[in-house]
């Protein structure tokens, strides 16, 4: 296994899940098999439970772990080809990814998109510039478009707590003062779907996601005629991709409170965290009985230690 950038890189969801399942259950089974190699996390952005949780994973494989903060220690990459580097970039990606590759066995690498260049971001530019420069295997801790580690887990997550073979999977639209990426919420689109679950995706009037990933997906702008009978919900703000990057405001009454979840068959509530209390959900959902979102977190190391067992065998 050389890349993991989607679910397109697994052949089966449901194999994936059972495999994270059986590390679940026996977590340092296998603490010998990553010794003396090393995983080497590259970050652009922040991160709590993306950079915790693929240490964890690691050092439950017994793997050396470095950690680079891309935005603040490192020369500013160039990724033209070309280019008289004479201006602000220090270092080509063609340099900087050759000598990463000798250093690190695994490359782990977070992205985020600039919400700027819908062409840029959706061809995954700075992912794919790794990809191609680096001589190791390559993981997406979370890229311009896409954030598999997470939706993995999220599917783990849904395993483990669902009581139908083909639940009713809602991803909901939620308020946001800020632009936030499409990566979480086209990743679960595209997980759901491969797993063949039952998936309704819910938004405002103009908040269309890339038709590329919500394929086979319901698709229906009233929020509570959606969440009845469901047995997910699953709360993201995206920024909008028509009228690319811009913030949809006005909309707070989409807020995941308990009278939309009393909609719902007892539907578990979902999020990726870090979560903006009482702006995407209330208190009484974040704090209440059918949330998830931490059992979700934990399965974060899981899905991580699965992805890098796969590539070390």
């Amino acid at each position: 296994m050389k890349k993991f950038q989607s679910v397109k890189d697994i052949d089966n969801v449901h194999a994936w899940v059972d495999k994270a399942l059986e590390i679940k259950r026996n977590p340092l089974l296998n603490n010998e098999l990553g010794k003396n190699k090393t995983l080497g996390l590259l970050f652009y952005n922040p991160s709590l439970r993306t950079r915790l949780s693929s240490q964890k994973a690691a050092y439950n494989l017994g793997m050396n772990v470095i950690v680079m903060n891309l935005s603040q220690e490192a020369w500013q990459l160039e990724l033209e080809d070309g280019t008289v580097m004479d201006l602000s970039t220090q270092e080509h990606i063609k340099e900087a990814a050759a000598v990463i590759s000798q250093y690190c066995d695994i490359v782990g690498l977070r992205t985020f998109p600039s919400l700027t260049n819908k062409d840029d971001d959706y061809n995954d530019k700075v992912f794919q510039k790794f990809l191609d420069y680096l001589s190791v295997p390559l993981i997406s801790l979370e890229s311009a478009i896409l954030h598999p580690l997470q939706s993995f887990a999220d599917a783990i997550t849904i395993k483990e707590q669902q009581k139908t073979a083909k639940p009713k999977v809602v991803l909901s639209w939620a308020p946001h003062p800020r632009a936030l990426p499409q990566a979480v919420a086209n990743s679960f689109s595209e997980w759901m779907l491969a797993a063949q679950y039952d998936l309704v995706i819910t938004h405002p009037e103009g908040m269309d996601m890339n038709p590329k990933y919500t394929q086979g997906a319901s698709i229906e702008t009233n929020q509570k005629k959606a969440f009845e009978g469901a047995d997910f919900v699953y709360a993201k703000n995206w920024s909008s991709y028509q009228d690319y990057g811009k913030v949809l405001h006005g909309h707070e009454d989409w807020m995941i409170s308990p009278e939309l979840l009393a909609l719902t068959n007892q539907a578990k509530f979902m999020h990726c965290l870090p979560i903006r209390r009482n702006v995407v959900a209330s208190d009484a959902v974040l704090d209440g009985p059918h949330s998830i979102v931490i059992e979700q977190a934990n399965n974060r190391t899981y899905a991580m230690q699965t992805v890098l067992k796969e590539i070390l065998l």
